[in-house]
């Protein structure tokens, strides 16, 4: 099987490419990835040798179509995916949210390709902190940032494609991931990172925020799964019950790096800050057999904090440039 990932040098790309080229030799990856900021091909320094790497823009229409017309398989990672950059410059996440996966449905339309497009759950908006319902693939969309509403556009797209053109394709909203590769802008390498410097982590608001986090390993698991066994036309959620808010993720940070659990400090709350995130994973279990590897959060988390430990040599040339940024806007 040929297969392009695009966005492949970015976080969840990578470990997916990782993943793959791991366990399945009998597939050849082939990665489409522009190198922005949040792309780094270091990320593939390990596998370099068993993939292909291109450098190019998923709203390169001469680019995409050479490498769709020449594969089996396209799973769409690239995107635009930090929701304070999206507040701050919001035409890059229409350029590659919008556009690119435009640009990548032509191409699989024009060579019978098949597709699977990963998503967020941010595109259903947030859920009240005492609310007992979790997001469904019936959920109605309510983005609230640019980056979710480009999202649940190209979502939007998928959709119409596999219905007026017949299109080989499946979604995929997954919740929060966590763990290797991760830019230390986001969340918790930044909490991991500022502890291995001495610096007290700092929290939005009040830090009762929750998102439901599941490890990126099991994410792709999952999106394997969909691959080989999902019904073509169907959104699946993928989740691992893994509901936490951002006070105890960073109390647990702390306790797993040896400090006190009170140890941070409180910062503004950023604009539009969605209250929290829920999966209901239950189609992708029951109808797929789909179950996460790793047995909870703080299993899963312990073992992130070991891998940002270990390569620090892959994250520290990002470190300084991303604490300025933060530093302008007082976070």
């Amino acid at each position: 099987m040929r297969v392009l990932v695009t966005g492949g040098a970015g976080f969840i790309g990578a470990n997916f490419v990782h993943q793959t080229v791991r366990e399945r030799p009998d597939v050849h990856v082939t990665v489409l990835d522009a190198l922005t900021y949040a792309g780094d091909e270091a990320s593939l320094a390990d596998v370099a040798d068993a993939i292909t790497f291109v450098r190019g823009d998923v709203a390169d229409a001469e680019v995409v179509d050479r490498l769709v017309a020449d594969a089996d398989l396209v799973v769409h990672f690239a995107a635009e995916s930090h929701n304070d950059n999206s507040l701050s410059d919001p035409w890059p996440f229409v350029q590659t949210n919008v556009i690119g996966t435009f640009t990548l449905l032509e191409a699989v339309r024009r060579h019978g390709v098949r597709y699977h497009h990963i998503s967020t759950d941010e595109v259903y908006g947030d859920l009240e902190l005492d609310d007992p319902a979790k997001f469904t693939d019936q959920t109605p969309y309510n983005p609230s940032s640019p980056y979710s509403s480009t999202k649940a556009s190209s979502d939007l797209l998928v959709r119409a494609w596999v219905r007026s053109f017949g299109v080989q394709a499946t979604i995929s909203n997954c919740s929060n991931n966590y763990g290797p590769y991760q830019h230390v802008e986001k969340f918790i390498p930044r909490q991991i990172t500022n502890l291995v410097d001495g610096v007290r982590p700092k929290l939005y608001g009040t830090g009762q925020n929750v998102r439901d986090w599941i490890h990126v390993e099991d994410h792709n698991t999952a999106v394997w799964a969909i691959v080989e066994r999902g019904e073509i036309g169907q959104t699946y959620l993928i989740g691992a019950d893994g509901e936490v808010d951002n006070k105890t993720v960073v109390e647990t940070l702390l306790e797993l790096m040896g400090q006190d659990r009170d140890a941070y400090d409180l910062v503004s709350d950023r604009p539009g800050h969605d209250l929290r995130y829920a999966i209901d994973a239950t189609r992708l279990r029951t109808e797929l057999g789909w179950r996460p590897q790793y047995g909870s959060f703080r299993d899963g988390l312990a073992a992130t904090v070991e891998w940002y430990r270990a390569n620090e040599a892959w994250w520290r040339p990002r470190k300084d440039a991303t604490e300025a940024k933060y530093a302008t806007l007082g976070r």
